[in-house]
């Protein structure tokens, strides 16, 4: 077999792994979700808002890679949201996978294949993250307008399946302009402060030096974390809107004259539950507007 069949077979094979487990998690719940979530670290505790939920954890989903990291509970949730124009049917991960946990990034990002294959055509990614920009407090919660991908690899490096998108997607608008300005409105309506920035990965899972912080701020980065933009690029290759929203669960290095730990991040995750599940009800009905009219127009 030559090497460029190889691939292409390489790159079939992914696609009809993602849609055994997408057949596998919608045989299993007579509700089609509208909107993907993914729930960063500590901020899983949106899922147990969803009514007549089907909770299917990821060890049961063909081929799905499974959550390692604390904070992580490693489970799909497909259920219903309660809005004033009637309930929207979403599906949220409480936790994801990460290349530092010794995934490779086509796992990392395997989710949201499964999330297209499902019928899903917009997503919300949250994270928690480390603060560089001096304006924001602990517990700061951000809308990423850009990112800088410092990973050192990206997830669609090999054979092309053009089912999934095109060999060369465009990242000029990765996260949705509309959908970042309902956040900043609903923020607003909330009484709360959200601010805008750009979010740049890193490989983890050691926490940055305050170098390599001071170089961040330099090149124009506001947060810092070790995950969601092989998502965002995944996303974006299949067409679907993303959100990307981080929570400031600690001031990066040097930042702070402190040293930093994961317990810091899973309490300020915490300590924001209520504003951050706030923002994401009132966010999601005009994501969901959108995407249905979007359908329409098709």
């Amino acid at each position: 077999m030559s090497p460029s069949r190889a691939k292409s077979n390489s790159a079939g094979k992914e696609f009809a792994r993602t849609n055994a487990a997408a057949k596998y998690i919608l045989a299993r719940t007579k509700l089609r979700p509208r909107i993907g979530v993914v729930l960063g670290s500590g901020l899983g505790g949106f899922a147990d808002e969803l009514t007549s939920a089907t909770r299917i954890p990821y060890a049961r989903i063909p081929n799905f890679p499974r959550s390692t990291a604390v904070g992580h509970a490693g489970q799909l949730v497909v259920g219903k949201l309660r809005a004033k124009g009637g309930d929207i049917v979403v599906a949220a991960m409480q936790g994801r996978v990460h290349f530092y946990e010794g995934y490779p990034l086509s796992k990392v990002i395997f989710p949201m294949r499964v999330f297209s294959q499902m019928g899903i055509r917009a997503v919300i990614l949250t994270n928690a993250a480390g603060g560089i920009n001096r304006n924001y407090g602990q517990g700061a919660l951000v809308v990423l307008s850009d990112h800088i991908n410092l990973q050192g690899a990206n997830p669609l490096i090999g054979a092309n399946d053009e089912r999934f998108g095109p060999r060369f997607p465009d990242m000029t608008q990765a996260y949705n302009r509309n959908f970042r300005k309902y956040a900043l409105d609903e923020g607003g309506k909330l009484g709360m402060v959200i601010h805008e920035g750009v979010y740049a990965a890193l490989a983890g899972p050691s926490y940055e030096s305050p170098a390599e912080i001071s170089y961040l701020a330099t090149i124009g980065a506001d947060l810092v974390g070790m995950s969601t933009v092989p998502e965002v690029i995944a996303a974006r290759h299949m067409g679907l809107q993303v959100l990307g929203i981080s929570c400031v669960t600690n001031m990066a290095a040097g930042i702070l004259d402190q040293p930093l730990n994961h317990e810091e991040v899973l309490a300020t995750g915490a300590r924001v539950k209520d504003q951050f599940i706030a923002l994401l009800r009132g966010v999601i009905p005009h994501i969901a507007a959108q995407t249905e009219n979007a359908g329409k127009k098709r």
